[in-house]
């Protein structure tokens, strides 16, 4: 769905209404399913914000563009919201990593030694036992 915003800021029932075509009822019921959140004015007044707004383009394209019906769109929008804190979470982690590469790779005192401390191979030498070798002839049996 292309974006009907035009400027950043906070916007009222009714103006949001009317920019995505929709009833401001239809918007209660969104807020009161718990799908949209929009912050109050000291009038109690709810304002919806740019955030809002993206939220709102994506709940209206998975009611209209594909059917999904209000549980539908709270279980993707749990699932949507879950998936991101996943991806925090690795992301914090690769960071973590990294860091702790650079920081040990930056301790490292000996030129070439690598991240993990390797031993040097040990050389044994082979014991060479006597092998008795026996040949047998072949020819006929008497």
């Amino acid at each position: 769905m292309a974006t009907k915003r035009k400027s950043k800021g906070a916007y009222m029932i009714s103006s949001v209404a009317e920019m995505y075509e929709i009833h401001p009822q239809t918007l209660r019921l969104y807020e009161r399913e718990g799908l949209l959140r929009p912050s109050r004015s000291e009038g109690n007044t709810r304002l919806y914000t740019d955030e809002d707004l993206e939220r709102l383009e994506f709940i209206l394209n998975l009611a209209r563009d594909l059917g999904v019906n209000i549980a539908g769109i709270a279980i993707v929008l749990q699932m949507r919201e879950r998936m991101e804190e996943m991806n925090r979470q690795m992301q914090g982690f690769v960071d973590y990593v990294r860091t702790e590469m650079l920081t040990r790779m930056q301790q490292q005192q000996v030129p070439g030694a690598g991240l993990v401390p390797m031993r040097r191979p040990m050389v044994v030498p082979l014991k060479v036992t006597s092998v008795k070798v026996t040949a047998v002839k072949a020819g006929k049996k008497k």
